[in-house]
């Protein structure tokens, strides 16, 4: 059988947590920041957990199981 190979755009986007658990980062931070309050682009800038109802398809994106 072939190797399962991981998903080049999942790799750069999402990160493993010391306890297992996957982070990401929010969307709406790379341009249009003018018209971006400066509170909307604090809060953007944390990185945040994947919410559980899609951490099975993050993790088939990883291959990790």
């Amino acid at each position: 059988m072939p190797k399962v190979k991981t998903n080049s755009g999942a790799k750069k986007r999402f990160a493993f947590t010391g306890t297992g658990k996957i982070k990401r980062h929010h969307a709406y931070h790379s341009h249009i920041l003018t018209k971006k309050t400066k509170k909307q682009k604090r809060n953007l800038d944390h990185s945040d957990l994947v919410v559980t109802a899609n951490i099975k398809q993050v993790r088939d994106l990883l291959c990790k199981r």
